[in-house]
């Protein structure tokens, strides 16, 4: 006949509630007895009383149990419904993560799996996950992760890093920049945007602040040289770039229709400076990253945005437009 002695059973006990119950799965003393059988075999010896007593124990240990009894003489059903965590706080995560093309296809399944073990095993069967996990758009480098701890770590310590960088040709070959030269930067931030993580720093050969995808960044490696702290807004900064293109910083004015109200402030935020032209049109004033980005960004919204300032930005919009008419120009000669 199995024993358990009273930590044993106490510590399973515990086990039983957290994964296997919550508000809409109770178990009565029976059932938990059942889940002791399972575990340890039809024979193993259980005595309700001490059952009784090593649920009055965890109670008084702040582990959270749910006692419900329908009607004096019947069964008290017993569960666990605290969770640090609410089902659409977990499916959110889910889809997140899903969703986020700097980790490879393994290490999404293996995020969901633990994501899931923060509910019970009822509820984490409602945890499918509807967003396809697309292999096509996940990274394949193994290496973004441990690049995320050591960089996160850099930042907190404010050391110098130093790394490869890369991108691909288009033989599908990943190709280090700068002939495989290394880059050494004084990390500022690290941060998530389009579903890429970024590094933001201060790149020392070039005297300026670049973002960099970690996913492309080779033999990360933490120096012992550290920097002195400074402030650094990184919201502004992203607000203020356009697909994470790089370029200088200036004063632009754009003149939007009316329609893109919602587009801008989801941009700019809602502390835009926003003034209203006539019936039709507004005008936002905004420091930003002037850079092919911000071309691109603007070209998407056709004859509803029109530059009106700096010069450079409306020479860059119409060289674009101009370069883009050429080419179905020549094909329909």
């Amino acid at each position: 006949m199995n024993r358990l002695d009273n930590k044993q059973r106490m510590l399973k006990l515990m086990e039983i509630l957290r994964e296997q119950t919550d508000e809409e799965n109770e178990y009565t003393l029976d059932d938990i007895t059942e889940c002791f059988k399972k575990e340890y075999g039809p024979d193993v010896k259980l005595n309700k009383n001490s059952l009784r007593d090593d649920i009055e124990h965890l109670i008084e240990a702040k582990f959270d149990i749910t006692i419900n009894q329908e009607k004096e003489g019947m069964p008290k059903f017993y569960s666990h419904q605290y969770r640090l965590f609410e089902l659409y706080e977990l499916r959110m995560l889910i889809d997140a993560v899903a969703s986020a093309r700097f980790i490879t296809k393994d290490e999404t399944k293996q995020l969901i799996r633990k994501i899931k073990k923060l509910t019970s095993l009822h509820h984490a069967k409602k945890l499918h996950n509807e967003i396809l996990i697309d292999s096509s758009v996940k990274s394949e480098s193994k290496l973004v992760r441990l690049a995320i701890n050591d960089l996160h770590e850099a930042i907190s310590e404010r050391r110098i890093v130093t790394f490869q960088y890369g991108r691909y040709n288009l033989n599908k070959e990943f190709v280090l920049s700068h002939n495989g030269g290394q880059y050494r930067v004084k990390p500022l931030a690290l941060t998530w945007v389009n579903d890429f993580y970024y590094l933001i720093a201060y790149y020392f050969a070039k005297e300026e602040i670049r973002h960099y995808r970690i996913d492309r960044l080779r033999n990360v490696n933490i120096t012992e040289e550290q920097f002195a702290y400074e402030p650094f807004d990184v919201s502004r900064y992203v607000s203020s770039t356009f697909h994470m293109y790089a370029g200088s910083e200036e004063w632009i004015k754009i003149r939007f229709h009316n329609d893109l109200i919602n587009v801008i402030i989801d941009k700019f935020g809602r502390d835009a400076d926003i003034r209203k032209l006539d019936e039709n049109y507004f005008v936002l004033t905004a420091k930003a990253i002037v850079s092919d980005g911000l071309v691109k960004w603007l070209l998407n919204w056709g004859n509803q945005a029109k530059v009106l300032s700096p010069s450079s930005l409306i020479d860059q919009v119409t060289n674009e437009i101009r370069n883009m008419m050429s080419i179905y120009e020549k094909e329909t000669d």
